[in-house]
């Protein structure tokens, strides 16, 4: 094994460890909302630096390897594209982190009927799905395995779509609930864009491995 390839590996790791994090970011996020469960949601925060530490750490070390090593073919694609999932990973680490201030400013449990209506569970289940089935296609480097995503991001979308209907008539028939109601619109829209950062990385595994440049191909969402 060359030098460079000691390199990619431990970034590949790195990368893996990184997206472990955010993964169970999103999945605390959901638990304290299920629990209305502040500890939890105090992790998040604090866990929030660890993924800021680790997006500085593996820009550094992708810099090291273009400059020192001069990669070409694959092992350049795969440093491409591990920048850009890092910030991508960054990015949904934010939204998590976000959530949880939500949770930390809430006053009282999130009303149960609200969560059915608004779907906002199912959604964080499919967030989940999606970043663990390209967290599997990333490691087995396996592009098949991120085929669904598109499918599931439409999924988000259609309930991010009807979200501001929804929650306009939660809030006229039940106006007591109004912040409660506004705070999981913007959950929804945070897990909305979990989706398309989600979407983004199966992209850059797809860029790694077959050397196909698919971002200017999907269709832009409506707004």
């Amino acid at each position: 094994m060359t030098h460079l390839d000691t390199e990619i590996q431990d970034l590949k790791s790195d990368v893996m460890e990184m997206w472990s994090l955010v993964i169970n970011q999103i999945k605390k996020s959901k638990d304290a909302i299920i629990n209305f469960d502040k500890e939890k949601a105090n992790e998040i925060h604090v866990n929030e630096k660890r993924v800021d530490a680790f997006e500085l750490k593996l820009n550094m070390d992708c810099e090291k390897i273009l400059a020192l090593f001069n990669p070409v073919a694959i092992d350049l694609r795969f440093v491409l594209a591990a920048l850009k999932i890092n910030y991508n990973l960054e990015r949904i680490g934010d939204y998590a982190n976000g959530i949880s201030h939500i949770i930390l400013d809430a006053d009282k449990p999130f009303d149960e009927e609200l969560l059915k209506e608004t779907r906002i569970l199912e959604m964080f289940e499919t967030s989940i799905e999606m970043l663990t089935e390209a967290y599997d296609s990333f490691e087995k480097e396996d592009k098949h395995l991120v085929a669904n995503l598109f499918y599931k991001d439409k999924k988000l979308d259609q309930i991010n779509l009807k979200a501001n209907k929804q929650i306009a008539e939660m809030i006229r028939h039940n106006p007591d609930n109004v912040e409660q109601s506004l705070n999981l619109l913007t959950i929804i829209r945070k897990l909305e864009r979990v989706g398309d950062q989600t979407l983004n990385i199966a992209e850059e595994i797809i860029f790694f491995i077959e050397a196909k440049v698919l971002r200017h191909s999907r269709p832009k969402k409506k707004e």
